[in-house]
């Protein structure tokens, strides 16, 4: 009788180890799952993109379409060489859009209007009604976001003729860039990559309060 007592205690404590065993495995995989799932919305959160940053990016590639459209629409002898450039533009901003998580050829309409117009060529800029002089304040209302082009900071424009210099100031942060208009665009005033970089808060691609201002 005493060792069939000894036996069934043996049997006992094996018996309370190995559920403590599969217990412990249990918790590891579900500690692990948890994590996992802790770990997707995050994953998720990053792909969707900054909404500031994708709202400037797709001002800048409708920008960029609509003047391709309205080069297309009334060519002249340097049409072709333009819409090559900016193609180019075009390309290199749908692969910012997709490197920030934002939706790849996505474009926003012309401030103001339900549909983009087309872009007047540009070997005649829009004029406005009344010449801004030296010194005016111009395109009141105006949101300001680059163009995607290279090189020494210029603009482009669709109210002043090439050589008009404009000051472009971002009220939120107190930053100026003079430039030149050195060619023509969809928008009063569109900065190239590094004339924006001279007046844009960090991680920002659309100035939403911005004095542009006529110099010369």
């Amino acid at each position: 009788m005493s060792r069939r007592r000894t036996l069934g205690t043996k049997k006992k404590l094996a018996l309370l180890a190995g559920a403590a065993a599969v217990a412990g495995g249990g918790a590891f995989v579900a500690a692990n799952a948890s994590n996992a799932a802790q770990t997707a919305p995050g994953a998720q959160t990053k792909a969707a993109g900054d909404s500031t940053v994708c709202q400037g990016l797709a001002t800048a590639l409708g920008n960029n379409l609509r003047f391709i459209d309205g080069q297309r629409a009334d060519p002249d002898a340097q049409s072709e060489a333009r819409i090559a450039n900016r193609e180019a533009v075009v390309a290199e901003i749908e692969r910012k859009q997709e490197a920030s998580g934002c939706t790849a050829g996505e474009s926003a309409p012309a401030p103001g209007s339900a549909a983009s117009p087309q872009s007047p060529p540009a070997s005649q800029p829009a004029q406005t009604s009344q010449p801004a002089q030296a010194g005016e304040q111009v395109c009141t209302g105006s949101t300001v976001t680059l163009s995607g082009e290279g090189g020494a900071p210029a603009a482009s424009s669709n109210q002043f003729p090439l050589g008009t210099t404009l000051r472009v100031t971002n009220l939120d942060n107190d930053k100026s860039t003079t430039v030149t208009v050195d060619s023509v665009s969809g928008s009063c005033a569109l900065l190239n990559d590094a004339a924006f970089e001279e007046v844009r808060e960090d991680g920002k691609l659309l100035i939403r309060r911005a004095l542009i201002e006529k110099v010369g």
